[in-house]
C-alpha cells in the first residue's frame, strides 16, 4: 500500500506520497521551484543548489531535488534569503566558466540565461575565473564546449541512465572538474557513443549542441528524457 503523507508548502497543505522529493511534490502542485541539475526522469543529484528551500525544524537550507517530503513538514519555497543565495548561485556559476550569450547558439534557449533574467542577474559580482578550455568538435554531428558547461551532469546521467552507454563522466577535482567521454578520449573517437544526441537534448547550455547551428538557433527539446522514461516504466 502506498503511504501518503502531508505536507505544508508555502502555506498550503498538500498530500504527497512518501518517498517523493520537495521539488516533485511542488511542482506537480504547480509551486515553482528554479533547479539546473534536476531534470525529470532522471536521477537527482543537488549539484547546482538552485532549488535550496527552507524546512522547518531544519537549520540550514535544503536543495529541494533531493530531500524527501514528510508528514507535517513544514516547506518554504521563497524568502530574500533563498532568493539571495539562489542569485549568488547564478553569478558563480557565470564566473566559472566563459558564458559569452551573445555568441551562443543556445542564447535565447539557455536554462542559465533565462534564470539569470529571471532572479536580475545583470551583473557578477565575483572575479571571472576565464580559464582556457578547449572545443571538442571531433565528433560529425556535435560539438561539445566546455566553456559553456556547468558541470550539471544531465548529460552524464542521461547517457548512463536513458541510454546505456556511459560515455560521459566528471573528472578532476574543484575548479579543475570537467567533462569527459571515455576516460578523456576525444567525443569523436568515443567507441561507446552511439550518437543518439539525447545529451545534447539534455544540455541546459549551449556547452552541447549540433553542429551547424548558428547563433539563438539551437534549441533543446528536453522532454526526450522524461518522454522515453515514461515510455519504459509504462511498458
Amino acid at each position: 500500500m502506498v503511504e501518503k503523507v502531508k505536507v505544508r508548502i508555502d502555506g498550503e497543505v498538500i498530500a504527497a506520497t512518501a518517498g517523493q522529493t520537495i521539488l516533485e511534490v511542488a511542482r506537480a502542485n504547480s509551486k515553482y521551484i528554479p533547479a539546473l541539475c534536476y531534470m525529470e526522469g532522471l536521477s537527482a543529484t543537488g549539484a547546482c543548489r538552485l532549488c535550496v528551500v527552507e524546512v522547518s525544524g531544519v537549520a540550514r537550507l535544503v536543495p529541494a531535488c533531493t530531500t524527501p517530503v514528510a508528514e507535517g513538514q513544514s516547506v518554504v519555497t521563497s524568502t530574500p534569503q533563498i532568493e539571495s543565495y539562489r542569485k549568488i548561485a547564478l553569478e558563480l556559476l557565470f564566473a566559472e566558466r566563459n558564458h559569452v550569450c551573445a555568441v551562443c547558439v543556445s542564447s535565447g534557449h539557455c536554462e542559465l540565461q533565462a534564470l539569470a533574467q529571471e532572479h536580475g542577474v545583470t551583473h557578477v559580482r565575483y572575479p571571472y575565473s576565464c580559464p582556457r578550455l578547449p572545443v571538442d568538435t571531433t565528433h560529425p554531428r556535435y560539438v561539445l564546449d566546455h566553456n559553456r558547461c556547468i558541470l550539471c551532469g544531465r548529460c552524464v546521467r542521461t547517457c548512463a541512465e536513458i541510454e546505456g552507454a556511459h560515455v560521459w563522466d566528471v573528472a578532476g577535482r574543484g575548479i579543475g572538474s570537467h567533462l569527459v567521454s571515455e576516460l578523456q578520449r576525444p567525443w569523436g573517437e568515443a567507441t561507446t557513443c552511439t550518437s543518439c544526441g539525447k545529451c545534447v537534448q539534455a544540455c541546459p547550455t549551449g556547452a552541447m549542441a549540433e553542429k551547424g547551428w548558428a547563433v539563438e538557433e539551437m534549441t533543446k527539446h528536453k522532454t526526450v528524457v522524461s518522454r522515453l522514461t515514461s515510455m519504459r516504466e509504462g511498458s
